[in-house]
């Protein structure tokens, strides 16, 4: 199974950016998928979650300038940002709980894409 990030770039303050993840593989279906990032010098944390009904999470930080949303028939999430910050400058992961044709369950992890926000 493959995570694969893209959409990452450099933004200006106030700024919107779109950053897309699309898994593959021998995927029989994803329940949760969502998005960590980690800033230079800080832990990985998690920004924001979706159920395969729909259902979201987000941390405080972003709630409200962040949208996080899925196309299940394409194993693809997404996270709209706006507003953006300096502070959420970071390398964004993709997270994703599979369970795989075998039965077995995947937690996988995407390579990352570099956000950075910056005059």
């Amino acid at each position: 199974v493959q995570l694969v990030e893209s959409g990452g770039g450099l933004v200006q303050p106030g700024g919107s950016l779109r950053v897309s993840c699309a898994a593959s593989g021998s995927i029989f279906s994803i329940s949760v998928m969502g998005w960590h990032r980690q800033a230079p010098g800080k832990q990985r944390e998690l920004v924001a979650t979706i159920t395969s009904g729909g259902g979201t999470n987000y941390a405080t930080s972003v709630r409200g300038r962040f949208t996080i949303s899925r196309d299940n028939a394409k194993n693809t999430v997404y996270l709209q940002m706006n507003s953006l910050k300096p502070e959420d400058t970071a390398v964004y992961y993709c997270t994703a709980h599979i369970t795989l044709l075998s039965g077995a369950i995947n937690d996988g992890w995407g390579r990352g894409t570099q956000v950075t926000v910056s005059s």
